[in-house]
């Protein structure tokens, strides 16, 4: 392969990963799931702790993604895990209705008058391509 090829997937993989996390992120922090859930369960001098934690998952999970590390951990790991992976899928699905007026407020913040319709499908079709791409060529 060509270096500059090389250089250029370097980049464009940096890139994408740290928009899909900036984005995640985010989300998680506008929904303020993490203050909800601490209030809920009567424990809000541990959000520190909580999004020290969320952010500690997120990247231990990017790398044993990313570098396809081997985990013996079990039944009784995969459930532990199973249990806390739903939690946080779950909570997320829930508060992702609020989301929806994320876009919104987003655009009026900075001003935005015209392309809104624009940008929305530009995100769009990038995640549906960058979907298709990974299926149907990373293995």
């Amino acid at each position: 392969m060509n270096i500059f090829s090389i250089i250029l997937q370097v980049i464009i993989g940096f890139a994408g990963g740290v928009a899909v996390a900036g984005g995640t992120f985010a989300l998680i922090t506008i929904l303020g799931i993490i203050p909800r859930m601490a209030a809920r369960l009567r424990l809000t001098e541990y959000i520190y702790q909580f999004e020290t934690a969320i952010a500690a998952g997120g990247t231990v999970g990017s790398l044993i993604v990313v570098y396809h590390l081997k985990m013996p951990i079990g039944i009784a790991g995969i459930a532990i895990f199973g249990l806390f992976a739903g939690i946080f899928i779950g909570s997320l699905s829930m508060a992702l209705a609020e989301c929806l007026k994320v876009i919104p407020i987003l655009f009026t913040r900075v001003n935005l008058q015209t392309g809104m319709s624009a940008i929305i499908i530009a995100m769009a079709i990038g995640k549906g391509l960058g979907t298709l791409y990974q299926m149907y060529f990373m293995k």
